[in-house]
């Protein structure tokens, strides 16, 4: 029979229990969400990397891809926490309109 010692390890956290049942406040990750919004106006891929391009420049946007329907509402995906009225001015602004 083989007996092994153990090395005791320091806790990463100096607060009482583990990560997960610790009585200490934790700071709560921002919330990023998808939103799918239809587009009207896109007919290429051109338009399509032109209407990323200015949604990705939006102010909490963390991604956008478009999924064209040539000639009819192609849908736009958007992650991240945006202001929407920011989205549909950066849409408007790029020659295509918001349809839902």
């Amino acid at each position: 029979m083989q007996i092994t010692s153990r090395t005791e390890l320091p806790l990463t956290s100096t607060s009482p229990g583990c990560g997960c049942c610790s009585t200490e406040a934790r700071v709560a990750p921002p919330t990023s969400t998808d939103v799918e919004l239809g587009v009207e106006g896109l007919t290429c891929g051109g338009c399509v990397g032109r209407l990323e391009r200015a949604v990705k420049d939006v102010h909490g946007v963390d991604a956008a891809a478009i999924e064209l329907v040539a000639g009819g509402v192609s849908r736009l995906l958007i992650t991240g926490s945006p202001e929407l009225a920011a989205v549909h001015d950066a849409v408007r602004d790029a020659g295509y309109t918001l349809t839902r």
